[in-house]
């Protein structure tokens, strides 16, 4: 793979160097520091002039260091005069706020798509948004894929009987409909009231649940209080077993005490972001996307068509 260089930033170097070892290519070295006040220093150690460069950079904790250190390191690719400068970003933090709820609030993913646009960055590949209608905010190509085929694919191999797949909320009701068609099973759908940050409150069952596997499936898990008030809910409505789903693991606060402490069996995260080894416990299993992310990649480079792997179809 001629004229490519994979840049990695310092949020998530494991799955840089899964998707080079796919690609089977060396990660460009680049110098990473901080001055004594906090600010960032980046530079890239070989020449990038004209090249397709991918930097991968993915908003873990702490988001807003990692935000900056991606703007600081676009423009240095930039200001190098790389061909193109192509953004992989698994999760897209400030994609909850999309809109506004109520008067005087910013629309913040818009915010943090003007700060990439305007930095440099020719396109744009990320992992399940939050909402489908941030792409629009975007005046350069973005290329969102989704997790939960890998779900599918997972529950498959497991032969689970019983299964109902249950959305977490109405929001999820199109990614539910979807895993529920893939594996011919059920949808049961919650309905909760949000009653403030990381905070809601179950209200009804739209299903059945009782006797059954219930998977819950979602695309973020935050501080884990709603996803643990679902799954007690389901609990106490009969589920004989209960498996969470879900993307993105932000994992803040309390989160992984709630999910210790959660009446599910299983608890399935991918490597959109990194999870420390004081956070793991024995209920989580990881299922890697830096496979897909190595054939976006590919397929980017060589001006292929990415519709295969927007169906997840097996080459």
């Amino acid at each position: 793979m001629g004229k490519i260089q994979l840049i990695s930033g310092s949020s998530h170097p494991q799955l840089a160097r899964k998707i080079a070892r796919y690609l089977k290519i060396s990660l460009t070295p680049t110098q990473i520091d901080h001055f004594a006040d906090g600010e960032i220093y980046f530079r890239i150690k070989n020449k990038v002039r004209g090249d397709d460069i991918y930097f991968i950079q993915t908003m873990s904790f702490p988001i807003n260091d990692h935000l900056m250190e991606l703007l600081i390191a676009i423009d240095a690719l930039k200001r190098a005069s790389a061909g193109r400068i192509n953004v992989v970003c698994p999760y897209l933090c400030y994609s909850r706020q999309e809109r506004k709820d109520t008067s005087r609030e910013p629309i913040s993913s818009k915010l943090v798509a003007n700060l990439i646009t305007k930095a440099g960055a020719d396109r744009l590949i990320t992992i399940d948004l939050h909402a489908d209608a941030i792409q629009g905010f975007y005046d350069i190509p973005v290329d969102h894929f989704v997790g939960y085929p890998k779900f599918v694919e997972y529950l498959e191999k497991k032969k689970y009987k019983d299964l109902v797949i249950v959305s977490p909320d109405i929001g999820g009701v199109k990614r539910g409909r979807q895993i529920a068609g893939l594996l011919k099973a059920p949808l049961v759908v919650i309905d909760k009231r949000r009653t403030g940050k990381n905070q809601a409150e179950v209200l009804t069952i739209i299903g059945e649940v009782k006797g059954k596997t219930a998977v819950v499936v979602d695309d973020i898990v935050d501080t884990a209080g709603t996803i643990n008030g679902v799954a007690r809910v389901l609990k106490d409505q009969g589920a004989k077993e209960i498996i969470i789903c879900a993307t993105h693991a932000l994992l803040s606060g309390k989160a992984v005490e709630n999910l210790e402490k959660c009446p599910a069996s299983k608890i399935l995260f991918t490597d959109t972001l990194p999870i420390p080894k004081e956070k793991m416990i024995v209920k989580f299993e990881i299922i890697s996307l830096a496979k897909l992310l190595s054939k976006v990649i590919r397929r980017i480079h060589y001006g292929r068509s990415l519709g295969a792997l927007f169906a997840w179809e097996k080459e």
